[in-house]
């Protein structure tokens, strides 16, 4: 795996995909919504790429996740920030990694208790295999192979890099 990713750069070819997409789709003043953490900073570049005039929302999914228990996670307690109404708005998703699909789901599921937009298009910087649930992505920065063991994190929120963390490893950080 090549250590030469480069976080802005995959973050400027992902700006130029929601632009075509959104205009192939006529959206017209989509609303971002970034999940908490690394979602969020991914999320916070590219709505300033962009120059969305809503504000920028941010999710945090921790007692919508089914799987602390499996992943010995303690959930932070701090409120989503969705600054406007989701109802008929097509919503711009914003995540750092994609692997199980169960973060998303459980972003789905608090964007639904919030009201019902008209759509979500799922943006993320880092496709990887491992899918539990039958979830993909709109728009990817980068889609990554690991083996077993393996993991990939974004680090940031400045500056914005990946690390391979290898099980039992402190990882491999791979700059942007």
């Amino acid at each position: 795996m090549s250590d030469n990713i480069n976080v802005n750069s995959l973050l400027n070819e992902m700006a130029i995909a929601i632009e075509s997409h959104s205009s192939s789709h006529h959206y017209t003043a989509p609303l971002m919504i970034g999940i908490k953490t690394g979602g969020a900073w991914i999320a916070k570049q590219l709505h300033q790429k962009l120059g969305y005039k809503d504000p920028l929302g941010v999710l945090n999914i921790a007692f919508y996740r089914d799987d602390f228990s499996t992943l010995g996670m303690h959930p932070e307690v701090s409120p989503s920030q969705l600054p406007v109404d989701v109802d008929d708005r097509h919503i711009i998703l914003v995540d750092d990694v994609l692997h199980t699909g169960r973060t998303i789901r459980a972003a789905m599921n608090e964007i639904f208790d919030y009201g019902r937009p008209a759509s979500i298009t799922l943006v993320v910087l880092v496709d990887r295999s491992g899918r539990e649930l039958p979830i993909q992505a709109d728009i990817i920065g980068k889609t990554m192979l690991l083996n077993e063991g393996e993991h990939v994190k974004l680090l940031g929120p400045e500056p914005l890099t990946l690390s391979i963390d290898k099980a039992g490893s402190t990882g491999n950080k791979i700059t942007g």
